[in-house]
């Protein structure tokens, strides 16, 4: 620890340590533009001027000046507060006048610090220098005039998103930001760019001049466009989403957010179910909820409560998962959580989950991917791989198909008969695993469609020593944000998937918002009940369409990959007669005499706690290393050798929202394809 003062106060901070962090560390606020704590240091703003003895007699950066012993630091003397204005001053000589129509204005630190640290007048008359917008894609709109040079978007890019697409040109008066080639971003993390902006310069192109910030109602919610559940703020006016922003949560997705979460809620305005729909004649017509109910009430009479099944969607909450569970005891059915055919079993919490923990993922020092694509399937723990490995020590490789990951991968090959080699000793790599401290696997959808893939990856972990009592390297990667919390529920049938052997598996068959199977499987005879909150695949072959509510619409809890119990609130209602998902099932289950025992969200809520303890245990991170060596059961068939493709290839479109969404579809449309990575 290195001791000094900060304005007559002693403080003590780590040693390499720059003096902001010790001027934060004393309570003192320091004005910074180009600074970010999660950037390298630029020094390029001159913003955070203080004035250190001993030293030369002249304001200093602090976040570019490392803290001394004994070390002076001043942070509102004349020297300091003169430095500032001038240092203001000149950041304003070519700035526009935009303030009135800039998408930045009310949340802009360059008004804040100008009016906090700036001068009243400006002495400048000369003409503003004029920029040219730049091309960025579909979701990042740019006034270059604007922009002040911080270069946080070029470090972000570059060090964060690992697509070194920005920087600059020229220099002096004619220095620009700039995309090297003008085309659309490629990274599926760019809207971060808007957040790191301290200026109008990269704002929201879909949230362009939509509301002012102090227009809109801000409501705490959970990401769920991928598993990782990720913390975030929707703003609301009126009855419309307007925007989704990203919350803190260090041990989550620190202050990140992927793409899709962010900009796919224009997707909640299309294709809308707002009524009950029946199927009569071959067509759908709209139905009140009393004549859709004894629609299907006439029809589970009919049929035996052991050709009764459900699946359950990729975004449902925990609480319409409970009620369709209970359910489906009562009728006597079957359910079943997995609708991309993945073999998981719920018998053991560690065998479905994230157990390193999506922060503890930088801990380990060599990392297999096996049928997993992180870029896709959760960009922001991408980012944290490429974190881990841009600080050094971390060895990383891949099996399946090869893409660029904004990392170095060592591609081992395509099918799971590399990982049986790797787990019977005769693949080079196996070494590097077992001398490493901590090995984890990280395996995804697309290995799991193999029956015996999970057994194989624990196997493989347990030989190399990567499951014990203070480390568990064991990572399921989940693509669906429903996934955790239904295998907490037991939502797993006896025997194969249900997604895999629907034709003439049920005679009515009950989609909780389930659209990412082959519905075309379901048998002409089945009689499909669709309950979601879209007219997507799902419902398109229902006999009976219920109006459900989307994740913005309800209060639910999700489980994230890591096992963290998560909790969503509503940030405007449901559209139209759509209700939350659970209270339909609880209004069914009175008209199918089997009625539900809880008639509000607290109690659904106890009954969630009753079915399992976890989700009592609200933003609890995940434990600290194995429950046991026992792994999931190694079935009799033999390991397939067929290439391991990606489900989703087209990461924009992958769930009824986004493929609504307008914005998302002009991101599919503009997207450049994933170079393979070199080696």
């Amino acid at each position: 620890m290195v001791k000094l003062t900060v304005d007559g106060l002693e403080v003590d901070v780590p040693a390499g340590s720059n003096v902001l962090q010790a001027c934060e560390a004393a309570g003192r606020e320091i004005p910074r533009f180009c600074y970010h704590e999660r950037l390298s240091v630029a020094g390029n703003c001159r913003m955070c001027l203080v004035e250190v003895k001993p030293g030369p007699p002249k304001p200093m950066a602090s976040c570019a000046l490392p803290v001394a012993e004994n070390m002076q630091v001043f942070t509102d003397s004349e020297m300091v507060r003169a430095g500032r204005r001038g240092v203001m001053e000149f950041l304003l000589i070519n700035h526009p006048l935009d303030c009135p129509i800039c998408d930045q204005g009310g949340e802009c630190d360059l008004q804040d610090q100008s009016m906090g640290y700036g001068a009243d007048h400006t002495r400048y008359r000369e003409p503003k220098r004029a920029v040219r917008d730049k091309y960025l894609g579909p979701l990042v709109k740019t006034v270059m005039t604007r922009c002040i040079q911080c270069t946080r978007c070029v470090r972000f890019a570059t060090e964060i998103a690992g697509t070194p697409e920005l920087g600059a040109t020229a220099r002096g008066e004619a220095m620009e930001i700039t995309n090297y080639v003008e085309r659309a971003l490629t990274s599926e993390l760019s809207g971060n760019l808007i957040d790191i902006c301290p200026v109008g310069a990269l704002t929201s192109r879909p949230y362009a001049f939509a509301a002012r910030p102090w227009e809109l109602r801000k409501t705490d919610s959970i990401d769920v466009f991928d598993a990782l559940g990720s913390a975030i703020r929707v703003d609301v006016r009126g009855t419309e989403v307007l925007r989704v922003l990203p919350r803190v949560h260090e041990a989550v997705n620190e202050e990140w957010l992927a793409d899709k979460a962010r900009f796919a809620i224009d997707g909640l305005k299309h294709r809308r179910l707002d009524r009950p729909w029946l199927r009569v004649g071959g067509k759908l017509r709209p139905a009140g909820w009393t004549e859709a109910f004894s629609a299907i009430s006439a029809r589970v009479r009919a049929v035996p409560g052991n050709r009764v099944a459900a699946i359950v969607g990729d975004q449902c909450d925990a609480e319409a998962m409970l009620a369709l569970r209970d359910l489906m005891r009562s009728l006597g059915g079957s359910i079943d959580c997995r609708q991309d055919g993945a073999f998981l079993s719920p018998a053991r919490r560690d065998h479905y989950l994230f157990n390193s923990g999506i922060a503890g993922i930088e801990q380990a020092d060599a990392i297999l991917l096996v049928g997993a694509n992180p870029r896709h399937a959760a960009p922001v723990l991408n980012a944290r791989l490429r974190k881990a490995w841009l600080a050094g020590g971390l060895t990383i490789a891949g099996i399946g198909q090869p893409v660029d990951l904004t990392y170095a991968v060592n591609w081992l090959g395509t099918g799971l008969d590399t990982l049986a080699a790797l787990h019977a000793g005769e693949h080079p790599f196996r070494e590097t695993l077992a001398g490493a401290k901590r090995p984890a696997i990280i395996i995804g959808p697309a290995a799991l469609r193999d029956p015996a893939a999970a057994a194989l990856a624990w196997q493989l972990l347990l030989a190399v020593d990567g499951v014990r009592p203070d480390w568990h390297g064991y990572n399921v990667l989940h693509g669906a944000a429903s996934r955790v919390g239904a295998l907490d529920l037991g939502l797993v049938p006896t025997g194969a998937p249900l997604a895999r052997a629907l034709h003439g598996a049920a005679d009515l068959l009950y989609l909780l918002a389930a659209d990412e199977f082959d519905t075309k499987a379901i048998s002409p005879d089945t009689f499909v009940v669709y309950q979601g909150h879209h007219g997507d695949k799902g419902a398109a072959v229902a006999d009976v369409v219920l109006p459900g509510a989307a994740y913005t619409e309800k209060s639910g809890t999700y489980v994230n990959l890591e096992g963290r119990v998560q909790r969503g609130q509503a940030a405007v209602e449901p559209p139209g007669e759509a209700r939350p998902d659970w209270a339909i099932l609880r209004a069914l289950s009175d008209a199918l005499g089997h009625g539900l025992p809880y008639g509000s969200l607290d109690a659904v809520r106890q009954a969630l706690e009753a079915a399992n303890p976890v989700f009592g245990l609200l933003d609890a991170g995940p434990a600290l290393g194995a429950m046991g060596p026992e792994g999931p059961a190694m079935p009799d068939d033999s390991v397939g050798r067929a290439p391991l493709a990606e489900l989703y290839a087209n990461y924009y479109q992958t769930d009824p929202i986004s493929r609504a969404s307008p914005t998302m579809a002009e991101c599919a449309r503009v997207a450049a394809p994933y170079p393979v990575a070199a080696e």
